[in-house]
């Protein structure tokens, strides 16, 4: 049996789970988010908690069953809690500002690069240095956070560029001169 997908998850309050055929669908006051989960998986509203079952015991269903688990967590705690993800620019003459919803980035490149969010996506810039992505769709704000970090990711040697927040990066030394 799956360790986390055995687990059931607790629905907090102001969060209404439902479903229907093989949608689910979670209201919360950060807003609503719905999926479709494999026909092979069985997930039933106990009490106050969901509980994530497979009907048999195959290899796929096996790891479908935490998966599914997973997903429908998270999709609970984004419309209660919501994502956040914060990058960092390092480098002599870079910046990050915001103009209206769009995202402009100077990095270092003969033009600045614009980012404009997808729906459900909001890009702030609370310092100059520092951009956040926040959602309730956790694949979305890491899919996002992941594009503009590869616009310029940490190079080894003097650490410029964007990371995340806590990253840490491998320095390399630079050339050394050889005495002959």
């Amino acid at each position: 049996m799956s360790r986390i997908g055995k687990k059931p998850i607790p629905i907090p309050e102001k969060t209404e789970v439902a479903f229907n055929a093989n949608t689910i669908t979670v209201k919360g006051p950060k807003g609503e988010l719905s999926w479709e989960y494999p026909s092979e998986i069985n997930v039933v509203l106990e009490e106050n908690e969901v509980v994530v079952t497979r009907s048999n015991d195959s290899k796929t269903n096996r790891s479908l069953h935490g998966l599914t688990r997973m997903l429908i967590a998270n999709m609970i705690e984004g419309v209660t809690k919501g994502y956040e993800k914060t990058l960092e620019i390092t480098g002599v003459g870079y910046s990050a500002e915001m103009r209206g919803k769009s995202l402009i980035i100077n990095i270092g490149f003969s033009h600045p690069v614009l980012f404009t969010p997808t729906e459900g996506i909001t890009l702030t810039v609370p310092k100059n240095l520092q951009i956040t992505v926040c959602g309730i769709n956790k694949q979305q704000v890491g899919q996002m956070a992941a594009k503009i970090r590869s616009v310029k990711p940490p190079e080894p040697y003097k650490g410029k560029g964007i990371r995340y927040q806590g990253e840490k990066l491998r320095r390399k030394a630079g050339k050394k001169v050889g005495v002959k």
